[in-house]
């Protein structure tokens, strides 16, 4: 997925508190690590169509990763995929999130994936979709593409705390809406001391007319 940056853009739209109290209980319910979460270290095996590439990763946080392998292009696509992860797992609060933006109801409350909130003043034209507890759908874009993340499963920690393990990404232009990509993500996850750390990670992508099947294996994780 393309890396992005949400700007606060500023909203003449009123705050619904009834959106911020929806959106505020998916994000309370979702697993990221502890606020004194120091990072890790592990050995990693990555997997492209059958050919195999080892080597180290460590994350410190989610803007401190860093991968060692050989093949520089793979090193940089592990680098970012491993930070994805590092972002959206990372320490954070609702009010430094989504909710220091003008939240609203759309009027769908009966879709399948559930009520739809929208976000005013990101940039992004963003919106999402909740359903019991769970964020179940993320729609925004950017000036060179948009995107929709449909969430398909998730598993409940220790901490009873919900982890996407399954999620799929449409990729389409911004402009006239042609599906471009799809990626389609599944994740393992193993718990070490407190924190729920990345096991494995595959992803099937369609890209340029062909799919293409890449995985991350992380092992013998140490605690930073």
């Amino acid at each position: 997925m393309e890396t992005y940056t949400r700007q606060e853009t500023g909203s003449d739209v009123q705050n619904d508190p009834k959106a911020q109290d929806l959106l505020r209980g998916a994000f309370e319910k979702t697993a990221r690590w502890q606020s004194d979460f120091q990072g890790f270290q592990a050995d990693l095996r990555i997997n492209v169509n059958g050919t195999e590439t080892k080597g180290t990763v460590t994350v410190k946080g989610p803007k401190d990763v860093s991968v060692q392998i050989q093949d520089e292009e793979l090193q940089k696509w592990a680098q970012d995929q491993i930070g994805m992860i590092a972002v959206h797992r990372g320490p954070r609060t609702f009010e430094n999130s989504d909710g220091k933006y003008a939240l609203t109801l759309g009027g769908d409350e009966n879709h399948p994936l559930g009520q739809r909130v929208n976000i005013h003043g990101d940039g992004m034209e963003s919106w999402y979709r909740t359903k019991d507890n769970r964020i179940t759908q993320i729609n925004r874009k950017m000036p060179r593409i948009a995107f929709t993340i449909n969430v398909e499963e998730s598993a409940l920690t220790q901490d009873n705390k919900y982890l996407t393990t399954r999620y799929t990404v449409y990729y389409f232009s911004p402009k006239d809406g042609t599906l471009q990509n799809v990626d389609s993500f599944t994740d393992t996850h193993t718990r070490i001391s407190s924190s729920d750390l990345p096991a494995t990670r595959r992803i099937i992508s369609y890209e340029n007319g062909a799919v293409v099947t890449r995985t991350l294996v992380f092992e013998n994780h140490k605690m930073l």
